[in-house]
């Protein structure tokens, strides 16, 4: 392990994250996205600082020329603000959203909470978004040229998007929008969150065939992963699974957040303070079923599918045990924020200092 990564981890945990740990966490996370698109100047010693390259951590997966397996799921990033430096940071690829197409000031505050003993966050933004048009033009800005970046669509939450036709159409929108802009290198279809308003559910095989038809019919050449919610019975995600097969989408990401407060892995005294607020969890809590529905997705459907592991990666074992179960990339954001910039440079050097097998290229 580099000695700078450690002493710049070290200084995380020890000193800023207990200051930062006393205020608001979404004012937090805004600061912290600002800061990081105002250091786009200085790229290149982010980099230096943060960044561990190598050769053998590339991987090709659908296409996509990825620079190493691990990458910025969405939620962290969702008006592109620091789409550009999570590069530098040490990030494979990144996503940026959930972006909708008409802007949504989200759900009510508070939207974020930190449940440090259970290694998880509270998340109830509710598709949070400015919009698919200023967002394009936000990342039309930047330089994006050699960046592996993402986007996660999904459905505005607000009450005139209250119809699965309607949210179709939202959807359509924002893939219309970005399907032809060259920084794109993949969609996320999110159809899992589980903080928006819509009583209906894209998870309905009835509803999620409709979606997928449609979004096929835009003749969409980058590749799509499905975004996939954590507490689904194998049986319900394999029906879903068939679906986008069947439409020659190929890519899924297991999983979204968890609903289940209940749920071994949350500290009861923590999730007591919690009791009363909206929203649902990442971090720890979902990795047992995200893994499961990797591997069992995996074994099902062989390399038919290409899988993003998403959920609970705080070390370099966390990265192991979602290779081992079959995904072809790794996804996280509560990591970051539990143990600090640098943890991206310590996954990827670790990988390569233990010698992980990255899997076989999907194409």
């Amino acid at each position: 392990m580099s000695p700078h990564r450690t002493i710049i981890g070290s200084l995380y945990r020890t000193v800023f994250k207990p200051l930062a740990f006393q205020f608001d966490a979404e004012f937090i996370h805004n600061s912290i996205s600002s800061l990081g698109e105002h250091l786009e100047f200085a790229a290149p010693l982010v980099a230096a600082v943060f960044s561990y390259q190598n050769p053998s951590l590339k991987k090709n997966v659908l296409g996509v020329e990825f620079e190493n397996p691990i990458g910025l799921s969405a939620g962290f990033d969702n008006d592109g603000h620091v789409a550009k430096i999570m590069k530098y940071v040490g990030f494979g690829f990144n996503t940026v959203g959930t972006v909708t197409a008409k802007s949504s000031p989200g759900n009510l505050y508070p939207r974020l909470g930190r449940l440090p003993k259970s290694q998880s966050l509270l998340v109830n933004k509710g598709f949070k978004s400015e919009g698919a048009d200023r967002i394009a033009k936000r990342l039309d800005g930047k330089n994006l040229t050699g960046h592996t970046i993402g986007l996660s669509v999904g459905s505005t939450n607000l009450p005139i998007v209250n119809t699965i036709p309607k949210a179709i159409e939202d959807y359509l929108y924002t893939f219309e929008v970005f399907k032809e802009k060259p920084y794109v290198k993949y969609f996320e279809l999110n159809i899992s969150c589980p903080n928006t308003a819509m009583t209906e559910s894209f998870t309905d095989t009835r509803n999620f065939k409709k979606l997928v038809r449609e979004v096929v019919s835009l003749k969409i050449r980058q590749p799509i992963f499905v975004k996939m919610p954590n507490e689904i019975a194998p049986a319900d995600s394999d029906a879903l699974v068939r679906i986008a097969l069947t439409s020659e989408v190929r890519g899924f990401i297991f999983s979204n957040l968890v609903k289940n407060r209940k749920n071994p892995v949350f500290v009861k005294e923590e999730m007591e303070k919690f009791k009363n607020y909206k929203g649902n969890f990442s971090g720890k809590p979902t990795a047992i079923n995200a893994n499961a529905l990797v591997a069992h997705t995996r074994k099902k459907f062989g390399r038919d599918v290409a899988l993003i592991g998403c959920g609970g990666v705080f070390t370099i074992d966390d990265v192991i045990d979602k290779l081992a179960c079959g995904a072809d990339l790794v996804q996280l954001i509560t990591g970051i924020i539990f143990e600090g910039p640098q943890l991206i440079g310590e996954l990827t050097s670790g990988m390569v200092e233990r010698n992980v097998e990255i899997g076989t290229p999907r194409a």
